[in-house]
Formats: C-alpha cells, structure tokens, sequence
C-alpha cells in the first residue's frame, strides 16, 4: 500500500542586509550582499493538450510536427544542446548557493536481476599475494565491462542511438553507423559536458504517494501541475527529470521487469517539451510510459526526442536523493552538471551527473 506525502511548498528568496560600522564616527553603511542574478523574463507558450488515445498515424505526425531538424544547420550534431548558451549556463551556475551537491547516478548493479539483464563486471587485477614478501612499491587496479543501454544503469543517449524509418537526428542514414560505431551525432560531440539549470518534476509528490506503479502514464496536465504547485516554469534550454519513484519502490518491493511495465511520459506530453525548449530528458526509467499505450510504437518518447527535436536523454537516474534534498531545501531547481565519457563515435555513455544547490 502507497503512503502519502506531504509538498512543502516552493522556495521563497530573501535578499539579506548587513550594517556594517566605519572606523570613524560617520553614519553606517548599509551593503546587501549580492544575490543571484534575476531570471530572463519568460511567458511559458500555451499548448493545447494532446488527445491521450494516439496511435501510430500520430506520432507519424508528431515527427513531423517537431522535428528540429535543419533549425540549427544542416550538419548539426548538438541538437537541442544548442539551447544552452553561454548565458544560459551563467544563469544556472547563479543557482549554486548552498554548496550542495547530489549524485544522480544509481549504484551499479552487479547482481542479475529481472531488471539487470546485463550487470556491471569488474575483475580486480594485480592483488598482492598473501604470503609475498611486501614490496616497496606496489598496485592494485581494475577492469570494468557495462552494458549500459536499457533499463538498469544510469547514462545518457547520444542522438545516434535511436532511428526512424531508416534516420537518425537531421536526417542522416543510419547506414552512417558501422560497426566502428556512430560516425555522426555520437557522444563525443558533448565531451565539454552538460551545464544547465535542472528542474525535478516529482510526480509522485504531486500525487500525494511514493511512488507510481508500473504502466502509469504522466500527462502534459500532470507537468504544468507540477509546475504550479512547485513554483517553477520551464524555460528554454532547461534539463528536466521525471521522477517515478522506480528506485524507491524497487527498494520497497524488489525488482521487476522494468521493460515491460513502468511509469513514464506518456508520448502526447511530447509538443509541449518541444514548445518548452528543453535541452536534455531525464527520468528515473527511460522517459516512455511501458507498455505505450499506443499500438505498433513501443518507445514513441525516445524517437520523438532523440531523432525528430535531437533532445538526449538521461536514462535510469538515481532521484531519490535529489528528491528529498529539493523538498528540504524547498526548490526544485538546480544547476546541472553531468561530462559523459569522451567515446569517438559512442552511442551513449554511462554518467553520474549532479545537481548542485
């Protein structure tokens, strides 16, 4: 049985005042110590909700309908990284006060389990005999083997992991990968890391429980919900993540087969993160409601995302402690760091990105 939660309401800034007393007999002098610099004026676009019955026709449609394709170029690799400027990262950065930090990474799970097909190896090298005679100098190192992509470790998709109909983001063939691997839109391209403002959508917060069950999907009315009931507005070039509760129901109940039943986005939520602008996708699953609800399209939200606005996504990141740490601190924005692998031509790269208040 699910217990409820209580929300504790938004952040509230106050701009604090010190007096401070000159040598001499003059009057004091008031200073206010600098405060972060004020959020870019921004009115949300207004999006008319998505039917919640679609079907293969409209995420056809939807492809088409928000594809960024060519927005930046014609050999683009970024994709909707682009959103993130200079100012934008400035902007995120202002929103590091408290010198908090917090992992998004889940441990890696090195038990086979019905959700870990494929665990995390290590094979310790150069152990010490027990009976050699110590030696002045000596080491002990290791060799690690991942299989990241699916649905147990934590890692972010490059924009050449997934295709539609033959194209990946921009229209380039995937006949452009081989067996050497992505020789367009890989990882390698985000070398420089991610830094942007990230913002938490706890939905099951919003819903008053731990956790969603498995097969729950998350409608547009459920994020601007959220939105209003945090005190937040997504704005171009944000990260956000959408937190399930995955982790803390796996840990309450045991793993299950993740595959083929999980809380997600639902795909009709998918034009209003095109009219948002966001940057990267993040949840503690992999995005897509499972099963889709929708006949013949079994991962609608990563080829919406990936291939037709060339969003990357966050795949299985740990939001448990980011939950309880955003409730404390009673704000759901953070800035965001994450610096994938530099992998030439990698579909993607195992990641421990960070939110930092």
């Amino acid at each position: 049985m699910q217990r409820r939660r209580c929300f504790r309401g938004a952040l509230t800034g106050l701009a604090l005042a010190c007096v401070t007393c000159a040598p001499s007999a003059a009057a004091p002098v008031v200073t206010t110590e600098p405060s972060a610099p004020a959020a870019p004026s921004y009115t949300p676009p207004v999006v008319p909700p998505e039917s919640h019955d679609l079907d293969l026709a409209d995420v056809e449609r939807l492809m088409e309908e928000l594809s960024n394709w060519g927005r930046w170029g014609a050999d683009d690799q970024l994709g909707a990284a682009n959103l993130i400027t200079p100012a934008k990262r400035l902007e995120a950065i202002a929103l590091a006060t408290e010198g908090i930090t917090v992992s998004l990474e889940h441990p890696l799970l090195t038990e086979e389990a019905a959700d870990v097909s494929s665990p995390f190896q290590r094979r310790i090298l150069n152990v010490p005999e027990a009976t050699a005679e110590p030696a002045f100098y000596a080491s002990v190192s290791d060799s690690y083997t991942i299989s990241y992509h699916g649905y147990s470790h934590s890692h972010l998709d490059s924009l050449c992991h997934i295709f539609y109909k033959g194209q990946m983001y921009n229209g380039v063939s995937q006949d452009t990968v081989t067996e050497a691997g992505c020789s367009n839109a890989s990882i390698i391209n985000l070398h420089g890391g991610v830094v942007t403002r990230g913002i938490l959508f706890d939905i099951p917060r919003l819903k008053g429980v731990d956790y969603l069950e498995p097969g729950t999907p998350i409608y547009q009315e459920d994020l601007e919900a959220w939105e209003e009931m945090a005190g937040v507005t997504v704005r171009p070039g944000d990260a956000i993540f959408i937190r399930t509760g995955r982790w803390a129901r796996r840990a309450e109940l045991g793993p299950w087969n993740v595959s083929q039943g999980a809380a997600g986005l639902h795909a009709s939520t998918m034009p209003w993160v095109k009219a948002r602008d966001v940057s990267f996708l993040g949840s503690d699953v992999a995005a897509d409601v499972v099963p889709s609800q929708i006949e013949g399209v079994p991962l609608p939200v990563h080829q919406l995302t990936i291939v037709a606005m060339g969003v990357d996504l966050f795949d299985n990141q740990d939001l448990e402690a980011l939950a309880e740490t955003a409730a404390a601190q009673n704000r759901w924005e953070f800035m965001l760091v994450a610096a994938p692998l530099a992998v030439e031509t990698g579909t993607g790269s195992p990641v421990n990105a960070l939110a930092i208040f």
